[in-house]
């Protein structure tokens, strides 16, 4: 595991709410990397921090997360502004995965993870565009088991382009998730059986290989309990 040792001084906009630590800005020596670089950027007219893969080669499709260190969360409410493109040099079947993983347990061994796939969202392919968004659980179910055990249930379209800002918010409650996009009051995605048992765990930033990512405005909302 590597620390992102950063000055404290340098500030990115993800705010934390609900919590007595939450409610401070989160400074990148708060995130835990594993297999991804960060860095603080103003990337469209937004205080954001970027996400990168570290290692184009890795042939592990799971580990590449940054992990938000005091966040506490099992049920509740997850809001983020995001980008994802593919970095340069990065095969081109790559999508420039992006997402959220929740209830990280085992410093990143276990979580839920709800992503999307911004290359497809405007595909000409129809097929490719139904893979825009993704659920996917560590350990045990990869996108590609899910999806060739229960095809398009844990995926969908949404429109989507790479590098644009999207605004995702994501809703958790016991073995379901709803993921909510661009504001929009219906979901476009609905998973009704998480696949890991609930725990109360902390919430990182999610890439896939080959990956280029931007986040902002980070609201973690934990259920009251």
């Amino acid at each position: 595991m590597n620390l992102c040792n950063f000055p404290g001084s340098t500030l990115i906009q993800l705010a934390l709410l609900a919590g007595p630590v939450w409610g401070q800005s989160l400074t990148l020596d708060r995130l835990d990397l594993h297999s991804v670089k960060a860095e603080p950027v103003t990337y469209r007219g937004r205080a954001a921090v970027r996400i990168a893969d570290a290692d184009l080669n890795g042939a592990d499709d799971v580990s590449r997360i940054a992990i938000v260190r005091g966040t506490l969360f099992e049920d509740g409410t997850i809001e983020v502004a995001l980008t994802g493109d593919t970095a340069p040099g990065a095969p081109e079947t790559l999508r420039g995965f992006v997402g959220v993983a929740f209830r990280v347990a085992g410093a990143g061994a276990q979580y839920e993870c709800i992503y999307l796939r911004p290359k497809n969202g405007r595909a000409v392919d129809q097929l490719q565009r139904n893979h825009s968004t993704q659920y996917i659980s560590v350990p045990g179910f990869p996108w590609q088991k899910l999806r060739n055990k229960h095809p398009g249930q844990y995926e969908s379209y949404v429109d989507l382009a790479p590098g644009e800002w999207t605004q995702v918010r994501i809703q958790v409650s016991g073995a379901r998730a709803r993921l909510y996009v661009g504001g929009a009051p219906e979901p476009v995605l609905v998973v009704n059986d998480l696949k890991q048992k609930p725990v109360e765990g902390a919430v990182a930033l999610w890439v896939g290989p080959g990956t280029i990512a931007h986040f902002s405005d980070l609201k973690v909302s934990p259920q009251a309990r």
